[in-house]
């Protein structure tokens, strides 16, 4: 492949954007349906993302309408770049997967655009999807190399089992996994998740993401889990048909979302319900690694009875002495009262933030809901907090081009 894109795709790839602000959906739609004719390819994905929400079906559509808006700009997308290569050593995806891919895209491009997908667009489309790719690949062959140097590191599927299985609260119970083979694990950075596979009782094959809550070490993992009642029913097997003993395939921790080694600013850690899991591996990690670093753990939850780890987390502060923990209560029960159960009723808002938190010298790390992160990310940028000094981790599908 060539090491840069001609000028002649560059053109033709940009002319095609109002098209694909036209049609995006109905592109991705197609390329799915394509892609899923073949079972070792459908396998590769996770399906909970591609329910009737379509919601990966838009974020991927919006993936590649933001490509081609920025064909002649690619650094705007790094960040894109490094989410989707970790997704992609999350989902064990390799480069074997990806002609699959490209076939699947030009001949949806092709279908939906009907006349209008010429030769020129089709050939221009198809540098342009073999250019990200190479990048890509070369991103997953580099973090893939680092991983298996590390103690404990793996590549691909690996059999974990529950060593044990520990209730957070009336809807988040946490899962410590360890190694069926009894070996070390590979010391993740604190803020990724791993990916876990495992079949449930009717034969149907679940592949899910899940934070890490427990900080880095070289013997088990910790994954904290809200018991979900609706959708296909991944949590509620880890809940209530999953026993200590059960088997679980793992790939290794994967995200760019996490604490750098060494943090040189105030952190403040903003989580909505069970975004704060991420959160509690950034906590136990500052106060086993960081004993100088200040740091302000701020969670919203609806009351205690979804509250979790709340002890948990106060008695690492406690342990550190330049932690602060605050707790806002959005629906206290009856038996909830500020001061005692709680610290704040209500949501997180930039004015608390603004009072409380170093709010223009800190780096702030977000988890949570959509809605959550809707809140706040604007809030904090109203505020003056520049976007390099915020970063957020969500829930379900991103603006992920060969998403899984």
């Amino acid at each position: 492949m060539p090491k840069s894109l001609s000028p002649e795709t560059i053109q033709i790839v940009k002319a095609s954007v109002p098209a694909l602000a036209a049609h995006g959906t109905d592109i991705t739609k197609s390329m799915y349906a394509r892609l899923f004719r073949d079972d070792h390819i459908r396998e590769l994905f996770n399906h909970a993302n591609q329910g009737e929400s379509g919601s990966q079906v838009n974020a991927l559509a919006a993936a590649i309408l933001a490509y081609a808006q920025n064909i002649d700009n690619l650094g705007a997308l790094g960040s894109a770049v490094e989410r989707i290569a970790h997704k992609h050593i999350g989902y064990h995806i390799l480069p074997e997967h990806y002609p699959y891919v490209a076939t699947a895209l030009l001949a949806a491009i092709e279908d939906v655009l009907g006349s209008a997908a010429t030769p020129e667009l089709l050939n221009a489309w198809g540098e342009a999807y073999w250019f990200l790719a190479d990048i890509l690949l070369q991103r997953e062959v580099e973090i893939r190399d680092e991983l298996l140097k590390r103690s404990g590191g793996w590549n691909g599927w690996r059999d974990f089992i529950i060593a044990s299985k520990v209730r957070e609260s009336d809807v988040v119970t946490s899962f410590i996994l360890k190694p069926k083979d009894g070996g070390r694990v590979a010391r993740h950075k604190p803020g990724q998740y791993l990916t876990l596979r495992f079949k449930l009782d009717n034969g149907v094959e679940m592949k899910r993401n899940y934070s890490i809550s427990s900080g880095p070490n070289d013997s088990f993992y910790r994954i904290s889990v809200k018991r979900e009642a609706q959708g296909q029913g991944g949590s509620r097997y880890l809940h209530d048909e999953a026993t200590v003993g059960t088997l679980l395939k793992v790939t290794p921790p994967a995200g760019d979302f996490y604490l750098p080694d060494m943090p040189k600013a105030p952190v403040v850690l903003l989580s909505g319900g069970v975004g704060l899991t991420p959160m509690v591996s950034i906590l136990e990690t500052i106060v086993e690694e960081h004993p100088d670093l200040e740091a302000h753990f701020v969670h919203g939850a609806l009351n205690s009875t979804t509250h979790a780890m709340d002890q948990h987390v106060r008695t690492l502060a406690n342990a550190h002495g330049k932690i602060t923990i605050s707790s806002f209560y959005s629906e206290p029960t009856s038996k909830d009262a500020a001061g005692l159960s709680h610290d704040f009723d209500g949501f997180i808002t930039a004015d608390w933030l603004r009072a409380n938190t170093p709010l223009h010298q800190a780096e702030f790390y977000l988890c949570g809901p959509k809605p959550f992160l809707r809140a706040l990310v604007p809030a904090l940028a109203r505020e003056g907090v520049s976007s390099e000094r915020v970063h957020f981790e969500f829930f379900g599908p991103s603006d992920e081009l060969l998403a899984a």
